[in-house]
């Protein structure tokens, strides 16, 4: 199964006629549900006047959220990450040794308890603010 935040070198990377920045767009005009929601809360400086991007290039990984003042990655990431976790610890390692802290939450638990993931996520930025 082919993870769509990772750009191999044939289909979206560069030289394959899609590059990284038409697929984060086309990611974000696809979003989840629990994407969108979170966008909501996170959007216009709404989290402790912090910027975020959503579907943003870092290196070969488009990552959902991200506060780059802050050094903050947040992934929604439904059930088909289950079977790619090995995938998943790999990007997360990477994006650590780049400097950035991760934080993963499940779509469902974005739909069911949005205030309980918005106060992880501030509690988050106050830690290092």
């Amino acid at each position: 199964m082919v993870n769509s935040h990772f750009l191999s070198p044939c289909g979206r990377g560069q030289g394959c006629g899609v590059n990284s920045t038409d697929k984060a767009r086309e990611m974000r005009r696809n979003a989840t549900d629990a994407e969108k929601l979170l966008w909501k809360r996170l959007r216009m400086r709404q989290a402790e006047s912090c910027k975020f991007r959503r579907q943003q290039p870092i290196g070969e990984y488009i990552v959902d959220f991200v506060c780059a003042e802050r050094k903050l990655i947040i992934e929604v990431d439904g059930g088909q990450h289950v079977e790619q976790a090995e995938y998943d610890e790999s990007r997360s390692k990477w994006l650590q040794a780049q400097g950035y802290r991760v934080l993963l939450f499940w779509n469902h638990d974005v739909l069911a308890m949005p205030d309980a993931v918005l106060t992880k996520i501030l509690q988050e930025l106050e830690r290092n603010g």
